[in-house]
Order: structure tokens, then C-alpha cells, then sequence
């Protein structure tokens, strides 16, 4: 996914550095969620035959391997970096690209994309909500106001628009699950922001992707020793092909360039767009339907963003003249 690098460009402040076409730049940045849309259709496919921490196991040693030729020119920075930071940045790595997959992609055993596209997207408000705990960043009235609505529509999604479902917490499985991968992915951009490591973006994913993969390698392992990859076919090894190659290394890169031309703002602002392709792919490959409360859902989700967005902590209106 590529919320990971978003958290770190974030975590960094990073502005726009390229004198590249802005137009280009948010087209670039809407293929990118378009290609993490298709992840989850992908894994959905394929999720039968390759079960969910090898799938991520494996997805991230092989996007480490497919970036580190394209940062060879970093190694010096990276090998110091590792002795200083190294046990450190493998933890961060392993929780942000390693378990937050591995729960999603348990999820999906369990729940529609359409539903994990959703209820995913509240991932940054949680960050917002933990950044205020823990690292006493400010947070307003609209902030509250607006994670209040944004929770409100991942709730309503959960309970599929139900009251009596809300009332008997007759939540699916994978929805929760989901939602406890929000939770870790929030805590991974909190740790992230504090830790400030003084490394470029994908050097630092391509490290971080490391850590993911120690850290999914012992839950991969037990799934093999039980058996659960015995059906591997071809329906596995293409959504793997997938999610390695364009909805992995090359979706960071897009990512990472959309960054550069956009700066981490802007770029990050398009990440919501990745709950709409996933629905539309899911509709269109998998058949999945798109239900009402999936639209009052992911609508108040959007509101929810605005209405953080549009008042900043400390932020006093100017007199109208």
C-alpha cells in the first residue's frame, strides 16, 4: 500500500521539489490509488490459494528487491543509517508494511474490498487522533468534529446502515480486523513522525520494506508448515505477480514522484480516491455490489475529511469587510 510512503513524506513536511506539469503530477497520483485499489481486488482474487502472510511476506522481499537497484547510489547513507537506527527502523518497518498487511490481507478472507477499501480510508484520521495523544500535536474542534463524522461512516458501513446490527454489534469479522490494521497503520505514521529518521523517502521504504518482511517471515512459515499454500496455482501467483510489480514497486515510485512534484499535502489528499477504485474494480472483477450504506458510508468518510481540512488547529477567522 502505499499509505506507508505517504506517512513518511508527511512525517518529513516534504514540498513540492520538481518542476514537473501539476496536472501530470495528480494524474500520476490518481493511477497510484488506482493501482492500490487493484491490491485488494488482487489478494481478493487470489487469497484462496495464497494465504495472507506469505502473500505479504513475499510482497514485500521481492518490492525491496525490485528498489534496491534504483537506490544504489544511497547504500553508504543506508548502511550507516542502519547501524544507527537499524533495530529501531526494522520494528517501525515491520509494523507499517508488515503486520498492518498482513491483517488486511487476513481481512479480506473475511470481508468484501469493497468494505476494506472503506473502512481502511479512516486510517489517517486515526493517525491524526493518535498524533494528538501521543506526540500532543494540536488538535481543534473541527479536527474532533470531523473524526467524529469520518468514524461515524466507517461504523455505518460496518453495521451495513443496520440499527439493529449496531445495537446487537453484529459487525463482520474482517471488518474489524481492517479496523484494528487502521489502528497499527496509525500507530506506524505516529512512529514514523516521532522517530524523524534523516533519510530519503525510498532508501527508507526500501529499509522499512526489510523490516516488513522479518517481521511477516514467522507468521509465513507457520502458514506453510500447516499446509494452508498446498493449492497454490495460477490465480495466486498472478495476483502476487500484481501486487509485486505494479501495485508495489512501481506504484511507490508514482507515488514518490507525485509527491515531488505535488509536495506531501496534496499528493496525500488524492489517497481517498483509493476507497472509489477499489469499489469500482471489485464491482467490475469481482462482482462484489455496491451497496447504499456503502455510498452514505464513504460519504461521510469525505465529510469527515473536509471538515477536518477546513479549519486548522489555532486557525482565528478574519473579519469579513
Amino acid at each position: 500500500m502505499p499509505f506507508q510512503l505517504t506517512a513518511i513524506a508527511h512525517a518529513n513536511n516534504d514540498k513540492a521539489i520538481s518542476d514537473g506539469s501539476e496536472i501530470l503530477g495528480y494524474a500520476t497520483g490518481l493511477l497510484t490509488w488506482l493501482l492500490a485499489g487493484g491490491v485488494f481486488v488482487a489478494v481478493k482474487l487470489g487469497g484462496s490459494e495464497m494465504p495472507p502472510f506469505m502473500f505479504v511476506c513475499v510482497r514485500v522481499l521481492l518490492a525491496s528487491a525490485l528498489l534496491l537497484p534504483l537506490v544504489h547510489r544511497h547504500y553508504g547513507e543506508m548502511r550507516a543509517f542502519l547501524s544507527k537506527h537499524g533495530i529501531h527502523v526494522l520494528i517501525v518497518g515491520g509494523i507499517g508494511l508488515g503486520l498492518t498487511q498482513g491483517l488486511l490481507f487476513l481481512a479480506l478472507g473475511h470481508t468484501t474490498a469493497v468494505n476494506a477499501g472503506i473502512v481502511f480510508a479512516i486510517a489517517p484520521i486515526l493517525t491524526l487522533v493518535l498524533a494528538h495523544f501521543v506526540l500532543r500535536e494540536e488538535m481543534g474542534v473541527w479536527q474532533v468534529l470531523g473524526s467524529l463524522i469520518a468514524f461515524g461512516g466507517i461504523v455505518f458501513v460496518a453495521v451495513k446502515g443496520s440499527l439493529d446490527a449496531l445495537i446487537g454489534l453484529d459487525v463482520e469479522a474482517g471488518d474489524l480486523i481492517v479496523l484494528l490494521g487502521a489502528i497499527l497503520f496509525a500507530g506506524y505514521s505516529v512512529l514514523i513522525k516521532r522517530a524523524k529518521f534523516s533519510l530519503g523517502r525510498l532508501p527508507l521504504l526500501t529499509i522499512l520494506l526489510a523490516g516488513g518482511f522479518l517481521a511477516t517471515l514467522p507468521f509465513a512459515l507457520w502458514e506453510i508448515w500447516n499446509g494452508e499454500h498446498e493449492n497454490l496455482n495460477r490465480a495466486g501467483y498472478l495476483a502476487l505477480a500484481y501486487i509485486v510489480i505494479p501495485g508495489g514497486a512501481l506504484m511507490y515510485l508514482m507515488l514518490n514522484w507525485s509527491i515531488d512534484v505535488l509536495g506531501a499535502s496534496r499528493a496525500g489528499v488524492l489517497l481517498y480516491t483509493q476507497m472509489i477504485f477499489t469499489a469500482i474494480l471489485a464491482w467490475l472483477i469481482l462482482g462484489e455490489a455496491i451497496e447504499w450504506y456503502h455510498f452514505v458510508g464513504a460519504g461521510l468518510v469525505i465529510l469527515g475529511v473536509v471538515v477536518v481540512s477546513a479549519r486548522k488547529p489555532g486557525h482565528v477567522d478574519t473579519p469579513a469587510h
